[in-house]
């Protein structure tokens, strides 16, 4: 029985996480946790210029503590936070205009490196497959891409100039070195390496022209396989894009993607965050407080996938919900962050 078979799904709130004293903007589960035998680690950043680490009792169970509060190095917004592949490192971006990086020390957090660059605020940070390259974006509608190198220094490689507002969010594709970024210019634009000159550039922009986004862009997320993306906009439309994989993994960064399809009607609110489940579930953090899950439809149109809407949950936070991240382990865990300053972890369950 695959997931989507199973007629009813229940998204049941596991525990409320306070401690933020202004709005949660974004979420990160440490990959290196919630599966074999190692508690869940997961960092919330906030309006309050923190970032809380939380980390679960237990493997097995499904309370969450405070275990550190990173405070005293941002003095704005922490808008972004992401842990590198490893798990070792943890990488904040805030409206104070630079990204630390932080390593856990024992039991406490410090910060090893502190980049500086861009002309304002930070909105998002990412790392790639690897661990070796890290991106940022900024409302000074640049991407920056930094080389990781030892003793903790991070060297600016490039900056690429393409969008035309406010960079609202930048996400590297899970297995290749191609990297994604969404504007409050509408568009998507996909950075690759110039295999001759060690230049990054754009290789392609996905915007209204071709079946893209008509406002905002707030957000991206791919696939387990990393063949299809989901982005979420202020038009209040998801939509899904796909890509000839086998194309980019034999290094062809220029290999296109296109339109797969569009989910509109669901939301009647702008959409801030999605975000894409190993086992294949979309969520959806909107401004109407609510939760939605995507699943892709057992029949399958002739001109592509399409995806239903499996469950709606209303009001799962008091305001709007700014970032909803499914667990890596695949244990079913959504975390979800919101301007009513909380966190919430929720488990999907079959009603079956």
């Amino acid at each position: 029985m695959t997931l989507l078979e199973e007629e009813s799904l229940k998204l049941s709130e596991v525990q409320s996480l306070e401690g933020h004293t202004d709005r949660v903007w974004g979420l990160a589960w440490n990959p290196a946790t919630g599966a074999d035998g190692v508690p869940a680690v997961l960092a919330s950043c906030s309006g309050d210029k923190t970032i809380r680490i939380w980390q679960q009792r237990s493997p097995s169970s499904t309370s969450f503590d405070c275990k550190a509060v990173l405070e005293e190095r941002h003095t704005r917004t922490v808008r972004s936070c992401a842990w590198s592949p490893s798990g070792k490192q943890l990488a904040t971006a805030s409206f104070d205009a630079t990204t630390a990086i932080w390593e856990q020390n024992g039991s406490d957090f410090e910060c090893v490196s502190t980049l500086e660059g861009h002309e304002n605020e930070v909105k998002s940070v990412s790392w790639n497959a690897s661990g070796s390259l890290l991106a940022t974006c900024s409302r000074d509608k640049c991407v920056w891409i930094w080389e990781v190198l030892p003793g903790n220094e991070f060297d600016c490689v490039s900056v690429l100039q393409g969008h035309t507002q406010d960079v609202k969010m930048v996400q590297w594709h899970p297995t290749v070195d191609v990297l994604f970024s969404c504007s409050y210019d509408n568009t998507i634009k996909v950075w690759a390496e110039d295999g001759d000159s060690d230049d990054w550039r754009c290789v392609q922009t996905l915007g209204e022209s071709n079946s893209g986004h008509s406002s905002t862009v707030w957000a991206l997320s791919f696939n387990g396989t990393g063949d299809k993306m989901v982005t979420c906009s202020d038009d209040l439309t998801i939509k899904v894009w796909g890509v000839d994989i086998t194309r980019l993994q034999s290094g062809d960064g220029n290999a296109s993607w296109r339109h797969l399809c569009t989910m509109s009607g669901y939301h009647d609110r702008t959409i801030f965050s999605v975000h894409w489940s190993r086992e294949g579930i979309i969520a959806t953090g909107a401004a109407d407080d609510a939760i939605r899950l995507f699943g892709e439809s057992e029949d399958h149109p002739v001109d592509g996938p399409s995806y239903k809407l499996l469950l709606k949950k209303e009001k799962a936070h008091a305001m709007d919900i700014n970032s909803v991240q499914w667990s890596p382990a695949g244990n079913r865990l959504l975390a979800s962050a919101s301007d009513d300053g909380t966190i919430k972890i929720w488990k999907l369950e079959s009603l079956q």
